[in-house]
């Protein structure tokens, strides 16, 4: 019981909603703004990698860059 709920009501409550089946009316979302939120509930995330790409390019630029400055520094 440590929401307050005795496990009799939780029983009771699951019977209820399964007769009231909720998800069959279910509809989703409707205007635009609700649909770009819900596009993005299963993007889990992704910052690593895409930080790692932009450190490899960087370093590649950084290292281009050097190239440049050494042959026209001579």
């Amino acid at each position: 019981m440590a929401n307050g709920w005795a496990t009799e009501r939780k029983a009771r409550q699951a019977a209820l909603i399964r007769t009231w089946r909720p998800w069959e009316r279910s509809t989703g979302p409707t205007t635009a703004d609700g649909k770009a939120v819900a596009s993005g509930n299963a993007w889990k995330g992704g910052h690593l990698a895409r930080l790692r790409e932009m450190k490899r390019l960087v370093n590649a630029e950084i290292q281009r860059a050097r190239g440049l400055v050494e042959t026209n520094g001579r």
